[in-house]
């Protein structure tokens, strides 16, 4: 099934922890979003880095994974070149690589929405240099 729309590390937090300022927002912004979302190697390995090792924690994110919510792109020796560009482009920010590989994929893949908290570097960045994301959930 072709994904829907990207999702970021900072959302997949938010929805597995209810202590999260965010996770009411993003639980009712991920009912309204069609699956799968596509994300990275890179978005999961920050998600697995931050949640540390709580048994618990990660297998509960492996769960959500595995849901079927989430569709796992990858990124490949073509697609480097282009993420060393966006960090490059975008180093005032600056663009982590799991960022980059998530506006590549956009690119890629012809991709706009967004599941997110992290607006500020989202609203910064443009796909293919023009075009704008939308950001799911608002501010």
């Amino acid at each position: 099934m072709q994904p829907a729309g990207l999702v970021d590390t900072g959302a997949l937090l938010a929805l597995l922890d209810r202590d999260d300022a965010w996770h009411e927002r993003c639980c009712a912004a991920f009912h309204g979003l069609r699956l799968p979302l596509a994300t990275t190697d890179a978005v999961l390995a920050e998600l697995f880095h931050l949640l540390g090792s709580h048994p618990t924690d990660v297998a509960n994110a492996w769960h959500f994974i595995r849901s079927g919510a989430v569709a796992l792109l990858l990124i490949t020796d073509d697609d480097t070149p282009r993420l060393e560009q966006l960090m490059a482009q975008y180093a005032d920010r600056p663009m982590d690589l799991a960022d980059a590989t998530l506006v590549r994929l956009a690119e890629r893949e012809a991709l706009s929405t967004i599941f997110t908290i992290d607006h500020d570097d989202f609203e910064t960045y443009r796909i293919n240099g023009k075009a704008l994301f939308r950001i799911v959930p608002d501010r």
